[in-house]
């Protein structure tokens, strides 16, 4: 894949240019969106931009992609590049967008490194661009094909038929095509963008788990209202949707995309989350209920509060359908909802997790890092554990 000669000037540039790329990035978006602005229309969310989030994993999956290289320049990093993949197709990018980015990209790199990029090290790092950008426009064309849309035109117009408030923050809606067709088939874990018009016109996208088993036309997301911390704005997008859209309001939707989505196998199920993060653990729940399934299944879950925790009742009644399930949660403040449940931040001290299970974990990262540790700790394998991460994914390099 990677070339000797270029491989040798990535190895003896990387230290500089990985040390350079939020630098790298914030200037790339910056002249991007100065000269492209109608890339903020629908396609970058203006929350990850505002928080760096979407910089920060821009530059993480460079400097991953190219570390995999070098290690080993005949294997790309699969879990890498079927997760951006995965992400790419939820928004409907497209080929040209690639020949965009390369051209904001590279001036943003001569830019900030000046006379240190010569002729060789452009040409290498053009070559680990394109390595890249190629394995995901074959990785992208296939999603589209398998969810059977053109490529980039993801979008369908979905009713509302039910909404239910969960908790003070959290909203359920539950959804029907509004075009009459079938619903696009789905996998428990996966999710799809929501593409809304904020009051300036400009349109914003988020993505949300689907949280009810997709096995039929109706699909249900859970959408918690995101408040901004540290002086970030308020969720977009999570806060028009709990608002102002109610019962027999229409949405538009994306195909339904994801890389972590439930297995097949018999294996025990260990389901692991915090927060917002159990909506595609219901999902999985969700799935295994209706197909009968007899596997052994954990699901551990901590919250702020029983009164905080979203799909309580509803994972409680699914885990007692179950024959061979069993949930455990941990709060914070404890309440008399659950009064087995635990108190403070998870510990899987006592918990039994069997060494072949296959585990799937969703949540703040601090949470899935901590509780990463103690799932390979109790002797599952580092390629048993999977994870989503609501938003850019700025772990992966370090985790995978």
């Amino acid at each position: 894949m990677l070339s000797e000669e270029s491989a040798a000037v990535v190895r003896a540039t990387l230290p500089a240019v990985a040390g350079a790329l939020d630098e790298i990035t914030t200037r790339f978006y910056g002249a991007m969106f100065r000269d492209r602005p109608e890339l903020l229309d629908g396609l970058f969310n203006r929350g990850n931009q505002a928080s760096g989030a979407q910089r920060r994993a821009l530059a993480g999956s460079i400097a991953g992609f190219a570390q995999a290289l070098l290690a080993d320049p005949d294997t790309r990093p699969d879990a890498l590049l079927a997760r951006i993949a995965h992400k790419h197709a939820a928004v409907g990018i497209t080929d040209d967008q690639y020949t965009i980015v390369h051209k904001y990209l590279f001036g943003a790199i001569a830019e900030v490194l000046g006379d240190a990029v010569t002729p060789d090290v452009a040409a290498a790092w053009d070559e680990v661009y394109w390595l890249m950008a190629g394995a995901l426009i074959a990785r992208e064309a296939r999603l589209y094909q398998e969810a059977g849309v053109v490529p980039g035109e993801v979008w369908r117009p979905w009713t509302v038929v039910e909404r239910h408030e969960e908790t003070r923050d959290v909203v359920s809606f539950l959804l029907r095509p509004a075009d009459g067709r079938p619903a696009p088939p789905a996998r428990a874990g996966q999710y799809v963008s929501v593409r809304l018009r904020m009051p300036d016109g400009v349109h914003q996208l988020r993505q949300y788990s689907l949280s009810s088993d997709p096995g039929d036309d109706l699909r249900r997301i859970t959408v918690k209202r995101v408040a901004g911390e540290r002086g970030a704005p308020d969720g977009e997008v999570s806060n028009l949707l709990f608002e102002q859209v109610g019962t027999g309001d229409e949405l538009t939707l994306s195909a339904p995309f994801g890389d972590v989505s439930l297995d097949d196998a018999d294996t025990p199920l260990v389901l692991i989350s915090a927060g917002i993060g159990c909506t595609p653990m219901a999902g999985m729940l969700a799935r295994l209920a209706a197909t009968g399934s007899g596997r052994r299944v954990l699901v551990l879950h901590a919250d702020t509060s029983p009164d905080e925790h979203a799909l309580r009742a509803e994972v409680r009644e699914t885990v007692d359908r179950l024959p061979d399930a069993e949930a455990v949660f941990w709060y914070e403040r404890p309440g008399p909802e659950e009064p087995g449940a635990r108190t403070g931040l998870m510990d899987l001290t006592g918990i039994d997790v069997p060494a072949d299970s296959t585990v799937y974990l969703c949540g703040p990262l601090p949470f899935m890092r901590a509780v990463r540790g103690q799932v390979l700790k109790a002797g599952v394998p580092p390629r048993r554990v999977h994870y989503e991460v609501f938003g850019p994914d700025l772990w992966l390099p370090e985790a995978a």
